[in-house]
């Protein structure tokens, strides 16, 4: 089934976790994904001769391994913001969304890709940083936390000699404790006046995705049980208006080919345009990276914007066989995207 989405005229992404950051490298096409940065103080007239303004490095994000992105779709007059996932921990969160000096008080829905703690530890902060800043605005109603209902008590890893357990998510009572409207839903819905849709579980269609390798879940009678497939992982997809569809992927443990097939499957008939996000290719072996690659390629995206879990090699190997596609995503950037025709002057 295929849902009607809104065209947008921009999308811009603030990246407030990723595991790398880089403030000095440019976008490597400005006409088509504008990247800022640095963000400068103003000193004042003569201190220090002509300068006129300083880069502290204080306000310089710091990297982390988990993702979280501020993104916000406008159309027209109306522009709407979800935060997708919110990293690993509360602390890194939140000195992020200060030194980048991002505004959380337009967050409307906070979507979790799903149940692991590099993508979900930092949400009982970020959800009451959304309120405290909704409520200085002029108390807007709280944010609407979209989780799928299937919470695992533990997650882990096989290790060989022993089982390697995460940190607990957050639980559907702390998110409610900290101010959050909990959803929890499994199916494919549109949100923010179908401005977005979030997807339900994704189908796994290639030979070489294969989840999550030894991945394992916690019982209730007090075993670990495998638990590979991640089944819980869900994207988001928007549409930029005449380039098409901009897929936000948290860790593509469902396999990031499969993510971009379903998105296409999903959105109403549009192209795909930008994927960002984690692509979680970073432990892939050769043969897994070239089907990928080679999946990707197929699918002709124009945009890849790949993060966290990636991996330095696939991203060489974006850069090496589909040229002008990468622009790294990295933690303290804001990235925008423009719909055709937007922003130009008539003809």
């Amino acid at each position: 089934m295929s849902y009607t989405l809104q065209d947008v005229d921009t999308v811009t992404i603030q990246v407030l976790v990723d595991n790398e950051l880089d403030p000095i490298s440019k976008s490597q096409n400005p006409a088509v994904v504008d990247a800022t940065a640095f963000r400068l103080r103003e000193l004042p007239a003569g201190e220090r001769g002509p300068a006129a303004m300083e880069m502290r490095m204080e306000d310089i994000c710091c990297g982390a391994h988990g993702l979280s992105l501020l993104i916000t779709a406008t159309a027209g007059s109306t522009s709407h913001t979800l935060l997708f996932d919110a990293g690993p921990e509360e602390d890194v969160f939140e000195k992020n969304v200060t030194r980048s000096r991002a505004d959380l008080s337009a967050v409307e829905h906070v979507h979790l890709s799903h149940w692991h703690r590099d993508h979900s530890g930092g949400l009982p902060r970020a959800i009451r940083m959304i309120n405290a800043a909704r409520t200085a605005d002029g108390g807007l109603d709280k944010p609407t936390a979209d989780v799928h209902p299937d919470r695992p008590i533990y997650r882990g890893f096989n290790a060989g000699p022993f089982i390697a357990s995460l940190e607990a998510d957050p639980t559907f009572e702390e998110l409610e404790e900290a101010g959050a409207q909990v959803a929890r839903r499994d199916d494919t819905h549109a949100v923010l006046e179908d401005m977005f849709l979030v997807s339900g579980e994704v189908p796994r269609k290639t030979a070489y995705e294969v989840g999550f390798p030894r991945g394992m879940r916690f019982t209730g009678e007090g075993k670990w049980v495998p638990d590979e497939l991640i089944r819980d992982e869900r994207f988001v997809v928007c549409k930029l208006k005449r380039k098409g569809l901009v897929v936000f992927a948290g860790c593509s443990h469902p396999g990031i080919v499969n993510i971009c097939t379903h998105a296409l499957a999903i959105g109403g008939g549009a192209p795909l345009y930008a994927v960002i996000g984690g692509f979680h290719l970073a432990d892939g072996d050769a043969a897994k990276l070239e089907a990928s690659i080679q999946g990707l390629q197929d699918l002709k995206p124009q945009i890849l914007m790949p993060g966290h879990c990636t991996g330095w090699r696939f991203k060489f190997k974006i850069e090496q066989e589909i040229p002008g596609a990468l622009v790294p995503c990295f933690s303290g950037t804001k990235y925008t995207l423009a719909g055709e025709g937007v922003g130009e002057a008539p003809a």
